[in-house]
């Protein structure tokens, strides 16, 4: 029978790293961003957005452009959230139906373990779909560096972490806490043993 395992994780805290590690054992990862990206271009929620925000958020080619929409949506001012949940109510019901039907074509072929990588899992609801969450733990100061390393501002990390729950609430809500405080061999031997105890029959 298969596994969905929810990954979570503050920004940059190498949810990534994590997520294609668990997939070289043999696991399939479903990024709920990448579903997010892909529903943007839906007509019936690029309609939605556009008639919401203007051609200011609709590209030359028609489509969204995810950074003019970014910067609306999470603007450090009291509207930013307002505008941000408004977002999420149009495209969530359209991302949680395209990773539900992801999910039952990959129980049809036999697929042992899937990983739902979504940050806003919890605050969607998805955390429904899992039988297992994993978090994975990473010190705010690493976090910081290796956003600063993707050329992301002090200000674009903070904004993107206060559209998420909190690191406390998501690692209380976790069944598996990994500690990715170190180098790469220490996280790749806790996602083998992870992987390990997931695969046992009553894992």
């Amino acid at each position: 029978m298969m596994k969905i395992i929810g990954l979570l994780g503050g920004v940059a805290s190498g949810k990534s790293t994590v997520a294609e590690m668990f997939q070289k054992l043999g696991a399939v990862v479903l990024d709920a961003d990448r579903a997010g990206h892909k529903v943007l271009r839906l007509p019936a929620v690029r309609a939605a957005i556009g008639g919401r925000w203007g051609k200011d958020v609709i590209g030359e080619d028609g489509e969204i452009d995810r950074r003019a929409l970014g910067r609306i949506v999470f603007a450090p001012t009291p509207e930013g959230p307002r505008e941000l949940a408004e977002l999420e109510r149009i495209t969530h019901p359209e991302i949680r139906e395209r990773l539900k039907a992801q999910v039952e074509e990959l129980a049809r072929h036999g697929t042992q373990v899937v990983i739902l990588d979504a940050p806003v899992m919890l605050k969607a609801g998805w955390d429904k779909f899992c039988e297992t969450i994993v978090f994975v733990d990473t010190p705010l100061e690493q976090r910081r560096e290796r956003a600063a390393a993707r050329g992301w501002s002090a200000e674009e990390f903070r904004r993107r972490e206060a559209s998420q729950e909190s690191v406390d609430e998501k690692r209380r809500r976790a069944d598996i806490v990994l500690d990715n405080s170190r180098d790469l061999g220490y996280i790749q031997a806790q996602v083998e043993r992870c992987w390990h105890t997931l695969l046992k029959p009553n894992g």
